[in-house]
């Protein structure tokens, strides 16, 4: 995740260096940890209609691949300076591969499960971290994978498209718990938001390689899976079925 546990909010004097990764339980207010219930729960629902309209059945198994794979790498954290380690996100690469409806449902399914499994979140929160490393970050990274591979076009494209499209998607989301932790009374915003767009600026250049050397591999073994922006991703189109 973008590091929004305890060792990204460390330098915020909100808590002891640990191994949480996700937002606990206890930093949040209770109306922010609604509002992010709200979200999450509207934007999962008109997803998984969406879903069911315009998604194959041959693309089901190519989400099961994809939550598998960002749930595995989330398990693997780098390093970063200062002590703060962060590990992928996932939003950005699964929205640019199975487009931005499928990877709601995936991304809600992997933090969810991370949550209700090992911990990795408060309960109370759990939507907040939905929305903000999944349905956030999604389309943070899709819409702006979508303008830049449209502005470059081909492989170069392509490429530094998911390489930028994943770093600001995690950026975009840091500054927004920022926002987040401001309005819970947490931190003040003037604090909060350097020290966590700090920090995240360099997890998401993690993010971005990674994002990067996915799509390059994806795109040298199956071209396909990798749309030309302003069409879904192969085997996504409800008409396939």
């Amino acid at each position: 995740m973008m590091s929004i546990g305890s060792m990204a909010l460390a330098p915020l004097g909100l808590g002891p260096v640990g191994p949480a990764m996700h937002i606990p339980d206890g930093y949040m207010s209770v109306p922010v940890a609604i509002a992010g219930w709200v979200v999450t729960v509207g934007v999962v629902a008109y997803a998984a209609r969406r879903a069911e309209r315009e998604i194959s059945d041959r693309a089901v198994p190519l989400m099961g691949v994809m939550a598998a794979f960002i749930f595995a790498t989330q398990m693997m954290n780098f390093p970063v300076a200062g002590g703060t380690s962060g590990h992928l996100l996932g939003g950005a690469l699964a929205a640019i591969l199975l487009g931005p409806w499928a990877a709601v449902i995936v991304m809600a399914a992997v933090v969810g499960l991370q949550a209700l499994m090992f911990q990795d979140g408060g309960l109370v929160v759990m939507g907040l971290n939905i929305a903000n490393m999944g349905i956030l970050t999604i389309f943070a990274g899709y819409f702006v994978y979508r303008f830049l591979a449209g502005v470059i076009p081909g492989r170069v494209g392509a490429l530094a498209a998911s390489f930028v499209a994943a770093w600001a998607s995690v950026v975009i989301g840091s500054a927004v718990v920022a926002v987040e932790l401001a309005l819970s009374g947490a931190s003040p915003l003037g604090v909060a938001l350097p020290a966590m767009i700090g920090v995240h600026a360099l997890i998401g250049v993690g993010e971005g390689l990674i994002t990067l050397a996915a799509v390059s591999f994806i795109r040298a073994t199956n071209p396909g899976l990798v749309p030309t922006p302003g069409l879904a991703p192969a085997g996504l189109n409800g008409a396939a079925r």
